[in-house]
């Protein structure tokens, strides 16, 4: 969850208040008709979902640390009601376990729980989400339909429970029975507009609500129906029910008290840890979501919000209203309306408080067939295919957990569901850690193959298996490195399996075992005992031929983006006292040609004499060749030009151009290059190089480079006597090579190579 938060805005300022006022009463609209339809599905009185409204906006939206979400009763929730209240035996029982759940969440915020969310796995929470639709298709479509259950009284249709744990024995009898026909019009038409509203783009980016819309439609057909009359006509047991406050000094007469009498039935407590953890993680998971959605990117107080929703539940539990989470719909109509701080969740809650007041007989008209469209709608949105092929399309350790949690919630009960979920989620990770090999590169250093085994930032006994079936397969004579360099915490089960196997199981099978990276409380010694540069032993026992094939390995891997992890300051040390280099580069001054980088080589293992325009030979740079040859043994003189070179461009045109050179913009010595360069420039090259394209220019500059270095390598040959006898007695290898700046790639240009065994590479 966030850990940095933005400065809280105030929810009173002048530049926000209108657009808080405006959200607000796009948001009431939409609650309003959600809370009558999750308390019907929750099997509580309707009156208990506007309470929780009212509770969840003007309580938690106080004291709540976040601008855009807003909260309320959850359809999330729905079934984790119905099945407490049917377990506990009564509403005013639920409502002490729904209190002692909010104290719980105050002290989740107080202790800092806010992290509770990253351990659910999002398959486990989108199972959840997936279930929980399927059990609102499932058990409203019968409302929708306008029938009633066969068994059920009519009286008892807004105090529904499930009857039985397997919600899949309704689907056989959801078609069948008898039904109302005015109940079923207002239903079915209901659910029409909820889907179709969403097919029409520009009812879609309105600003009405599909919810609000329906549930007035649904009263005015109700009052039509009631003038025909007949089978049209919807009885009371179809309606909300409401109860009517006579005078604001009674409203206390509609509030319901918990069964304090209960307080010490463990039943009470399994309740409300549930009600807690729930509305927990489905608060704090929506809360992120809501602020993915805010504009201003704005991060809300994980802890805060927990305090919040903590004190929203314990006033809704102790005075009759239900459980309260942050609720993803709600906040994203109040981002969608414009609304900028808190204040707008504030007021939809005084919204709904003044509905309930003073409109109760407007409430009383809703048929409960549109709010069971509603939440129809609702579960269709939950357990949508399009999130079934998401998760399908992410694998099997995705879509296990997922659909064993959907088949469990929907064939058990909301808590249990997610236990097996979390349980299925939990075993597939083990297995991962288990069959998944740990992070095991094989590098080809300068010394030979190294194991390189890279530990994670967290390793937990988890990897131990892993960790140990990975070291039991390093071969006999192998070097091995353990780097710990990126790890922040290592279980002490896996420090003692790397202790024992370096001190221990290593030296009997022949490993050369170093350790790289362990903090000093790891009680590790870190020590690298493999070759990763080179040395005096290493650079006499290696051909130009070899030398060439590292040359040419190091670019491939500086052009695939894996170059060998190197412990520079090891290598400083390790060469303080002599140099052994493997190879003397001689080219251009340019900053895009770092030779150890596009080689992938460590320090000391390459002598550069960079000069202005690639390959300038002279008295000094064969003396600096001879030493390096001589007395510092590199075996390889590789002589390298490069494309896209500014330097030769100048001397190029400087060769071509009209009028003779003679006061340089480039310096007194400038001639000097032009000199050395121009026995490789053709002469129809210098007739045609003012008429090309700056393209053509440049291709013919890179031509002329490549021939220029060519003819460098006959030049040093010829003016060196003993780089020539190194050369013939194959001690030496020499080849030219280009560089090419866009790709990365060099070419080293075989027909050039001398001094190697075949006199080719």
């Amino acid at each position: 969850m966030p850990t940095v938060h933005t400065r809280s805005e105030t929810p009173f300022s002048p530049q926000s208040i209108g657009r808080d006022f405006v959200a607000g009463v796009v948001v009431f609209l939409v609650a309003l008709p959600l809370c009558l339809g999750i308390a019907l599905a929750s099997g509580a009185p309707l009156f208990s979902g506007i309470l929780a409204g009212i509770v969840g906006g003007i309580v938690v939206g106080s004291l709540s640390g976040s601008h855009t979400s807003v909260s309320g009763p959850a359809a999330g929730l729905t079934v984790i009601v119905a099945t407490q209240i049917a377990t506990l035996g009564s509403f005013d029982a639920f409502l002490l376990a729904v209190a002692m759940g909010g104290a719980i969440q105050i002290a989740f915020g107080l202790a800092k729980g806010g992290f509770i969310a990253s351990f659910v796995p999002s398959s486990v929470i989108k199972g959840l989400l997936t279930a929980i639709g399927l059990i609102l298709i499932i058990d409203q479509t019968p409302y929708v339909l306008g029938r009633i259950k066969p068994g059920t009284p009519a009286d008892s249709l807004h105090q529904l429970t499930p009857s039985h744990p397997n919600i899949f024995d309704d689907v056989g009898s959801m078609f069948s029975g008898p039904f109302d026909l005015g109940a079923m019009i207002i239903g079915v038409a209901s659910i029409t507009i909820l889907i179709g509203w969403d097919k029409i783009s520009w009812l879609k980016k309105s600003m009405l609500p599909a919810s609000l819309v329906v549930v007035v439609l649904a009263i005015a057909a109700k009052l039509i129906f009631g003038q025909i009359g007949g089978q049209w006509q919807l009885g009371a047991d179809w309606l909300v029910r409401v109860p009517a406050s006579q005078a604001l000094s009674s409203v206390v007469t509609l509030l319901t008290f918990p069964d304090f009498s209960r307080w010490l039935d463990p039943a009470i407590y399994i309740a409300a840890i549930t009600i807690a953890i729930v509305a927990s993680l489905e608060t704090l998971l929506n809360l992120e979501a809501v602020d993915n959605l805010d504009p201003k990117r704005r991060s809300s107080p994980a802890n805060r919000e927990l305090f919040a929703q903590g004190v929203g539940n314990l006033t809704s539990g102790l005075i009759g209203g239900l459980p309260i989470t942050s609720v993803i719909v709600r906040g994203s109509v109040n981002i969608s309306a414009g609304g900028q701080t808190r204040l707008s969740a504030i007021l939809h809650g005084l919204f709904l408080a003044g509905a309930v007041l003073f409109f109760d007989n407007i409430l009383n008209l809703i048929p409960l067939s549109c709010l069971a469209a509603i939440l129809v709608a609702t579960g269709f949105k939950l357990a949508n295919p399009k999130l079934i092929h998401q998760v399908w399309s992410e694998g099997r350790y995705q879509f296990l957990p997922y659909i064993i949690t959907v088949i469990a919630i929907v064939t058990t009960n909301l808590l249990i569901g997610i236990i097996i979920g979390l349980v299925v989620g939990l075993g597939l990770i083990l297995l991962s850690n288990y069959k998944r090999p740990v992070q095991m590169i094989i590098e080809k250093h300068l010394g030979g193959e190294l194991y390189h085994l890279q530990l994670a930032n967290q390793v937990s006994f988890l990897n131990r298996a892993a960790i140990d079936r990975t070291l039991n397969r390093i071969p006999s004579g192998a070097h091995l490195l353990i780097d710990a360099c990126t790890t922040d915490y290592m279980d002490p089960d896996i420090l003692s399996l790397i202790k024992d196997y370096a001190e221990k199981t290593a030296p009997v099978r022949g490993v050369d075992v170093s350790l790289k990276g362990f903090k000093p409380h790891h009680k590790i010694v870190n020590e690298i005992r493999y070759v990763d540069y080179s040395s005096r032993e290493l650079q006499g026992a290696t051909t130009p031929a070899q030398v060439l094939d590292i040359l040419e390995e190091g670019n491939q891997r500086f052009r695939n983006r894996h170059p060998l992890p190197r412990d520079l300051m090891h290598q400083v040390n390790a060469t303080a006292q002599q140099q052994s280099p493997l190879a003397i580069v001689l080219s251009c001054m340019d900053s895009r040609t770092p030779t150890e980088i596009i080689f992938d080589l460590g320090l000391g293992d390459v002598l550069n004499i960079c000069l202005a325009g690639n390959a300038m030979v002279g008295p000094r740079v064969l003396a600096s060749i001879e030493f390096g040859c001589t007395d510092s043994g590199a075996k390889l003189i590789v002589v390298m030009a490069h494309t896209g070179s500014p330097v030769m461009r100048q001397i190029v045109k400087a060769v071509c151009a009209a009028q003779p050179l003679i006061d340089s913009p480039h310096g007194e010595h400038f001639p000097y290059l032009v000199e050395n360069v121009t026995p490789s420039i053709m002469d129809d090259e210098k007739r045609r190089f003012v008429s090309l394209s700056l393209e053509e220019q440049q291709a013919m500059c890179d031509q002329i480079a490549r021939r220029h270095i060519m003819g460098s390598i006959e030049t040093i040959r010829q003016e060196s006597e003993t780089l020539a006898r190194l050369l013939d007695q194959r001690q030496v290898g020499m080849i030219a090579a280009m560089y090419d700046t866009k790709t990365g790639k060099t070419e080293f240009i075989k027909e050039s190579a001398i001094g190697f065994e075949t006199n080719g590479a």
